[in-house]
């Protein structure tokens, strides 16, 4: 009921700390108040409750079932009270609390008995805070959390849990407060809960039945509830406005009798989506996003707000001999209404004009202003052959099988297509540009081309440009030439500005520009470049989990996580991101317990990969965390190296001497087993010679056989090898990968007698984004400095501080 005029009521800004019994009503009588008498006396001997009392800044409200503590003197009051009442609930385990705090209104009122009594909108937030926890949990309201993370003492305690439905139907945003010694680190039920039915609705758009059991075995995973970190489901809702001239061209249904038609179905969707993507007034959404969806959705509205879209365009396609029938209708997603649709009856050969003419009726129904370049593409027309076409379209079919499972044998079949559709039709430019574009991620992740199997893919598509000057394709394929073939990165970015000028919506060309403005040191640009990547293909979790990369190199640990959870929410299986998240909880906090927490959570697939293959998906291999592999390091940093040596020879191949030899080598050092590495370094130095001998440039061998050197005290080799592999790759060529060479190197120095030299360049890897491998944090854990741990100078630095964000 409102003060009247005139009433002594009083609001203020109450600091409230609400606490409960959990499960109080299913006690006996005598033990429910012998547990209210200990939670009492619990609370009134904290020194915030002592302290407040004494100052007269504290309000007390039983609760029947616990109460709520109002202080007025300091919003860190309440919090500090609740880690008292934690550490002190360690000895009385029969005692299961759950705590809430909110900042907010509160006022004192006389109740029907004359007693004073508080009320407020600040107690009732608190309390719907706490209603969201389970046993154990300190929840924090986030306007709590946001004022804490002001101060650098609070950062590590806070966790981010997102959002809350309370009993009244109302939602609050929660924050969970713990360390190792305090609070609850589990996912609370009520949110896990309403997490695991989002991913069953998730699935059952996504998924035939008969892969919905798996898909959600996968989400519930995904939830990581044990790593107590808490977890954000990235909402595309609610961080996007749908434009009207926006579209999701769906997976097209393949309703030929011959089942292995499928891939003319995809190709008929993709070559739409190729065209329409070409429009500067559009926004259409990336292939690779568009097919984690069923053709025709049953929730259409949910999937185009999740791809943040208001329009979706479904087809279908049936192929008999040489004849085809495709079947489209563009569907306003806002309304669940048609716009416009068509059946097309051709023959193959006409394929081609049919996607043009689509494209064109597409863009005029979402009224979209066309150049007469952006014309001329949708009416183009790639080959008029059409057994030409129908290669290509097999060929596009299995390279983006290779893309997504990274299979040598898928590249060769993409290879051989394309090759026969040019046999075809030797005028067929994106046919060229595609076999290129195959070429080059075959060498980028399968195996290395020579130096003449770079000219031949280069010849590829200076053929295409010869033939197709304006293609977006060409340049695109140019462009990766240019950064994966020889990491020229300036010629990569003008070659993937080009193919955006071309070609606006192309995600990809996006995406490797934020890779390339990051290697330049231009942060926020690839930040910027990145995010609206994300826009365009929002269900690739290579962007977001790239995104979290970028943040951990700027040591931004907090957003690194939330980028990395977003990427795993996609896909639980994302190595990269993974290892990342495990990366930024030790650089972030130097709490290895709870990275291992983080670990438990992965699913059993993508641990394998982890041990398997270290951080190699983004480190080059640049130091010793990054050749064992973030899991097995974890145990080094410990000091638990008999645990990390089992937990290798479990993991690497038998068949790979090296895989063996070359981790007993450096565990042994750190260790202080000099004998056990020299003996693993005299089996392991021939045969990284040799590989070095036929690899010159190979900065992983020179890493690993630095390593080799010092173990046999052939310190001077030891440091020429490391030196050589930071020159290779420097910081000033490449801003990403050129600091984790450096690190490497003051590794090295460390350990082979360089002091000095190792404090200056840890100091200078301190003033620069390079947090993917060294912070304040990682220093004081590490082994790998035990051998300058008690040097003035490395004490000095522990005590400076580290750059955080971009800097200059």
């Amino acid at each position: 009921m409102p003060a009247e005029p005139g009433s002594d009521l009083k609001f203020e800004i109450g600091h409230v700390l609400f606490i409960d019994i959990v499960g109080y009503s299913k006690l006996f009588i005598h033990e429910q108040s012998e547990q209210l008498q200990k939670l009492k006396e619990l609370a009134r001997g904290t020194e915030q409750f002592r302290l407040a009392e004494a100052e007269g800044k504290l309000l007390r409200l039983p609760t029947g079932d616990g109460g709520a503590l109002v202080f007025r003197n300091s919003q860190e009051a309440p919090v500090l009270c609740a880690l008292e009442i934690s550490k002190a609930l360690k000895n009385q385990s029969e005692l299961r609390v759950r705590m809430g705090i909110h900042s907010g209104p509160v006022n004192e009122v006389a109740d029907l008995n004359e007693q004073m009594n508080v009320a407020g909108a600040g107690i009732n937030i608190a309390q719907r805070v706490m209603d969201c926890g389970d046993a154990g949990h300190i929840l924090l309201s986030k306007h709590v959390s946001e004022d804490l993370e002001d101060y650098a003492r609070w950062r590590p305690y806070l966790h981010e849990l997102g959002e809350c439905e309370t009993k009244h139907g109302g939602v609050i945003s929660v924050v969970n407060l713990y360390d190792d010694q305090v609070g609850n680190p589990h996912l609370p039920q009520k949110l896990k809960k309403a997490q695991e039915q989002r991913a069953a609705k998730a699935s059952a758009r996504l998924s035939p039945p008969t892969l919905r059991k798996h898909l959600l075995i996968a989400a519930a995973a995904v939830l990581i509830a044990a790593i107590g970190i808490g977890f954000w489901i990235y909402s595309r809702q609610a961080t996007i406005t749908l434009s009207r001239k926006s579209i999701a061209v769906l997976p097209f249904e393949n309703l030929s009798e011959e089942k292995a038609n499928a891939y003319f179905a995809e190709g008929v969707q993709a070559e739409i989506l190729t065209k329409l993507a070409t429009v500067h007034d559009l926004k259409v959404i990336s292939r690779t996003s568009t097919a984690r969806y069923q053709s025709k959705p049953d929730n259409l509205k949910a999937v185009a707000q999740e791809l943040g879209v208001s329009t979706v365009l479904e087809g279908a396609v049936q192929r008999a001999g040489d004849k085809v029938r495709v079947n489209v209708q563009l569907i306003d997603a806002r309304t669940d209404t048609h716009l416009w649709a068509k059946s097309y009856d051709r023959d193959l050969k006409d394929v081609l004009a049919v996607e043009s003419e689509v494209s064109q009726k597409i863009a005029d129904a979402l009224q979209a202003k066309l150049s007469a370049s952006e014309s001329h593409a949708l009416a183009s027309l790639g080959t008029r052959d059409a057994e030409a076409y129908d290669l290509f379209l097999r060929g596009e079919y299995e390279f983006h099988q290779a893309e997504t499972i990274l299979a040598s044998d898928a590249f060769d079949r993409a290879d051989g297509f394309y090759r026969q559709a040019l046999a075809h039709d030797p005028n067929f430019a994106q046919a060229a540009a595609e076999l290129a574009r195959n070429r080059l991620l075959r060498h980028w992740y399968i195996s290395a081309l020579t130096a003449t199997g770079l000219e031949e893919v280069k010849s590829l598509i200076d053929r295409a440009l010869t033939l197709a000057p304006n293609s977006p394709e060409a340049h695109w394929a140019l462009g990766l030439f240019f950064y994966y073939g020889h990491r020229q990165y300036e010629n990569a970015l003008a070659e993937f500005n080009r193919a955006l000028e071309l070609q606006p919506n192309n995600a990809l060309a996006r995406q490797y520009s934020a890779y390339v403005y990051r290697r330049r040191g231009e942060w926020n640009r690839s930040l910027a470049d990145a995010q609206r990547a994300e826009e365009l293909n929002p269900r690739d979790s290579s962007i977001p989990g790239n995104i979290g990369v970028t943040y951990l190199a700027l040591r931004q640990w907090k957003d690194a996580e939330t980028a990395e959870l977003r990427a795993l929410a996609i896909d639980p299986r994302n190595t990269l991101a993974a290892a990342s998240l495990l990366t930024s909880r030790v650089n972030g906090t130097g709490d290895v317990d709870s990275a291992w927490r983080v670990f438990d959570g992965f699913l059993e697939d993508t641990k394998t990969r982890l041990f398997a293959q270290g951080a190699a998906g983004y480190s080059a291999g640049g130091d010793v965390m990054a050749v064992l592999g973030i899991p097995i390091y974890l145990d080094v940093i410990k000091r638990r190296f008999a645990d990390a040596l089992q937990g290798l020879q479990k993991q690497t191949s038998k068949n790979d001497p090296l895989q063996q030899l070359f981790p007993r080598v450096v565990i042994g050092l750190l260790a202080g087993q000099t004998e056990a590495a020299k003996l693993a370094a005299e089996e392991a130095l021939p045969l990284l010679e040799a590989r070095l001998r036929a690899r010159p440039d190979d900065t992983l061998t020179m890493r690993e056989l630095s390593w080799v050197y010092l173990a046999l005290g052939h310190n001077a080799d030891a440091l020429r090898l490391s030196r050589h592999a930071a020159d290779l790759i420097s910081v000033e060529n490449d801003a990403l990968i050129g600091p984790v060479f450096q690190y490497g190197l003051a590794e090295m120095e460390a350990r082979a007698g360089a002091h000095e030299e190792a404090v200056k360049r840890l100091r200078h890897l301190l003033s620069i984004p390079a947090g993917q491998r060294v912070s304040i944090a990682r220093l004081r854990i590490d082994p790998v400095w035990d051998p300058i741990r008690n040097h003035p100078d490395f004490q000095q630095l522990l005590s400076g501080a580290e750059q955080i964000g971009p800097g200059k």
